[in-house]
């Protein structure tokens, strides 16, 4: 199987990397069902990139539909350590413009939906992954080095509320969220962040501003209309980003603790492991087990 260092995930608009040299298209086979889309493998910078546009090409699957696990394992399965994730986010504060970006590290889950899968575990092998800090720093720097060398006004840090959509927020929503200190809101990246965590994948999130959401006086009511007229300004500094970011991570070392992140979060003891649910976690459990 193709391998790569790095994994892209183009959410909405973003569903290309016109850069990559050396191309090839491949389809990853996962315990969890297929990925979003086939996965363009390609060199972007020296470096070996695995990028997925994570509805799918041409925009087939729904949030709630996104098949998070297969994404994330399929990452996995290629060798990617690390995920750079874009995605497009309503803007919750006053500071957010649209077509700023912001590069988030927290998250809020207002989702509720079973279909939104967001562990791996179960079945008879239980972890408790530390969440605290649910984006690597690190690639959190980087990220925020290359909006900076690329010249996009961009934001480090805040809250990225993950709401269950389709529809957009009514106005007391956004309202409340605003209460509470959100600042952007998304329907995609709290299930990655944490699937990234349990695969011990680093994983940030550059949020592609697009609109005020509806509480801002000037935005009433959200329109499809106005986030593809955003996206469309936005994707190609997204693009930009994303391939500044890879340069500077060619030969960076991981100095983060997200790849032992399962060290002491599997509470089952290896000998009680099932056997078939331990196959199906090779990919991520594999050396923690137990030597025969």
């Amino acid at each position: 199987m193709a391998k790569a260092q790095i994994g892209i995930i183009g959410g909405s608009g973003l569903y290309q990397m016109p850069e990559l040299t050396d191309v090839e298209e491949v389809r990853v086979e996962t315990p969890f069902g297929d990925p979003s889309d086939a996965f363009i493998i390609g060199t972007l910078e020296g470096v070996r990139v695995a990028f997925l546009p994570r509805h799918g090409r041409g925009h087939r699957i729904l949030p709630t539909e996104l098949p998070f696990r297969a994404n994330i394992y399929a990452l996995k399965l290629l060798g990617v350590e690390r995920i750079l994730s874009a995605s497009a986010v309503g803007s919750l504060q006053e500071r957010y413009a649209p077509l700023d970006m912001v590069i988030p590290d927290q998250f809020f889950d207002r989702t509720r939906a079973r279909a939104r899968e967001s562990t791996f575990f179960g079945d008879g092998i239980v972890a408790h992954i530390s969440f605290a800090h649910p984006v690597c720093s690190d690639l959190g720097d980087v990220l925020e080095e290359s909006c900076r060398a690329v010249g996009v006004n961009v934001h480090r840090g805040g809250t990225y509320l993950c709401m269950e959509g389709p529809a957009f927020s009514t106005k007391a929503e956004s309202n409340v969220y605003r209460a509470w200190g959100m600042d952007v809101i998304g329907m995609t990246n709290l299930q990655e962040a944490k699937l990234a965590r349990e695969a011990e994948i680093c994983y940030a999130t550059l949020a592609l501003v697009t609109d005020y959401d509806c509480w801002h006086e000037s935005h009433d009511v959200v329109t499809v209309e106005t986030v593809v007229e955003n996206l469309n300004k936005n994707v190609r500094h997204a693009q930009l980003v994303m391939r500044e970011a890879v340069k500077r991570l060619q030969g960076r070392p991981r100095a983060c603790e997200c790849g032992s992140a399962l060290k002491n979060a599997i509470f089952t003891a290896p000998e009680l492991w099932p056997e078939a649910t331990t196959k199906r976690l090779e990919a991520i459990i594999g050396k923690y087990k137990k030597a025969d």
